[in-house]
């Protein structure tokens, strides 16, 4: 089935049409034709004989948008001029930038935010550490970590080329929770050299967001940084992805009538995202679970294509140790969770699941099967694209999350700091307006990440977790900072 014209494959073609009725419109209907979805249309400069005009066509990859200005080409009376590829665009120069929040117009201030000022505020962290929190960037701050193993659609790329996805996630930390980041990407794939790294820079940030490590990699990395740094930790492929699957199937299983506790649930991708995503769905009350890698099921004693994620995996689900492929598995499912490859399942699979069956195909940008397949045999679909409903994607999770870690200066994130964050998203939705199109809010509702902040905030204080407790000012009053 073919891709949907996507935002992403967004070009903008400079044409020039000769000045006849009728011209504009068999330039829209080549576009149709070729399959592209037409945008903006804008005016350029107009003649007597000519007119140039500036149109934006939305394609499914980049032989689709040749495809089209070549069919354009084709057409007696217009010319193409220039194409612009808009995402490119959007890059140049990056998409972040650092913008100063002291002006540095007068004398004064730059003796107050430089020398001789600073040396004052210096002396006040020696003094007492804790100070970092409230007198620099740390209160506030993420870094965002990637060695670019395991970028999402694209696998192994390597630092450089993974900067533009982690200059995104910046972006969303920032325009979603309020909250500064900035990407670290390495050039290292060792985990002791990853881990001594980000040890190093830890001074400088509230918060280490981990992002596109691959597995078994990343469970390590992570689990070590927990352990040595003071700071918040969080691998967001593990625990985004498992946040926002189970703040879905909360809701989800409102509108089934089924209980987490009488669940059937096949795993689809035993990596990062699938041992996070049932590892929650466990802790909150689902028991059977089947993991699904390529090799077939999951089970204790399977020798093949195993690691020690997988043995995990095997000792703690699949206690009938069930045996087979994913379509074998497929038989008597409540809930299919697929973080794994497009085109998995099929109809015929679907068939086979229990009544009212729920599937989220989350493999990106083409999930396990298409919801136009799917939506004939399941109750409730959802997939991690935004052209469809449903969409399950971590922007839900992650700036709120840290939001709320950052505001107690927490420690760390814990496991009911994330249960609180799913069960604050899939509260946004009322009970009366759940059905089967809106399970998860949009990541537009600018309700989730406070409300997520919040819970989480509330967790952490409860559990001892929090350096400063949200009614605790002493770290910003004056008596407790001048030197």
């Amino acid at each position: 089935m073919e891709i949907t014209p996507s935002p992403s494959y967004s070009i903008t073609i400079r044409i020039e049409l000769e000045h006849k009725p009728g011209m504009f419109a068999r330039v829209a209907e080549a576009i149709g034709t070729a399959g592209g979805s037409l945008g903006s249309i804008d005016i350029v400069a107009r003649s007597r004989a000519k007119t140039i005009r500036d149109v934006t066509v939305e394609a499914r990859d980049y032989a689709h948008e040749k495809q089209i200005v070549s069919s354009l080409n084709q057409i007696p009376g217009i010319r193409v001029l220039d194409v612009s590829d808009i995402t490119f665009l959007s890059h140049l120069g990056g998409k972040i930038e650092v913008v100063n929040k002291l002006q540095l117009s007068k004398r004064e201030n730059l003796s107050i935010a430089y020398t001789p000022g600073v040396a004052r505020i210096c002396n006040a962290i020696k003094d007492d550490p804790k100070k970092a929190y409230s007198l620099t960037i740390k209160k506030n701050t993420v870094a965002v970590v990637s060695d670019g193993t395991a970028v999402l659609g694209l696998g192994d790329i390597g630092p450089e080329a993974a900067m533009p996805v982690m200059e995104g996630k910046a972006m969303l930390f920032k325009e979603f929770g309020g909250v500064d980041a900035f990407p670290i990407c390495l050039s290292t794939k060792d985990p002791d050299e990853i881990i001594k790294t980000v040890k190093y820079i830890s001074p400088g940030f509230g918060g280490i967001n981990l992002e596109d490590i691959s597995s078994p990699r990343c469970f390590e990395i992570e689990s070590r940084l927990q352990k040595e740094l003071d700071i918040p930790v969080f691998h967001d492929d593990q625990h985004g992805t498992a946040v926002v699957v189970l703040a879905a199937l909360y809701n989800a299983l409102k509108v089934v009538d089924k209980k987490m506790e009488n669940l059937k649930v096949v795993v689809s991708g035993v990596g990062a995202a699938g041992v996070a995503c049932t590892k929650i769905i466990m802790l909150a009350g689902v028991t059977n679970i089947i993991g699904v890698d390529r090799a077939g099921a999951i089970y204790k004693g399977r020798t093949e294509n195993m690691n020690q994620v997988k043995e995990w995996f095997a000792e703690h689900t699949n206690q009938d140790r069930v045996k087979g492929s994913l379509s074998e598995c497929m038989r008597g499912t409540d809930v299919f969770i697929g973080v794994s490859s497009p085109g998995l399942l099929t109809p015929a699979d679907l068939k086979k699941m229990a009544k009212d069956p729920i599937v989220f195909a989350m493999a990106n940008p083409v999930p396990e099967i298409m919801p136009e397949e799917a939506l004939p045999y399941v109750r409730i679909m959802a997939t991690g694209r935004s052209d469809y409903p449903n969409q399950i994607n971590n922007v839900l999770c992650f700036p709120g999350i840290f939001k709320g870690a950052l505001r107690c200066c927490a420690r760390q994130i814990n496991e009911d700091m994330k249960l609180a964050a799913a069960r604050a998203i899939a509260a946004i939705i009322p009970d009366d307006q759940i059905h089967e199109d809106l399970i998860i809010p949009s990541v537009y509702n600018r309700q989730v990440a406070q409300k997520v902040a919040d819970e989480v905030e509330r967790v952490a204080v409860a559990a001892g977790l929090a350096r400063k407790h949200p009614e605790d000012h002493s770290l910003f009053e004056l008596s407790n900072i001048q030197t």
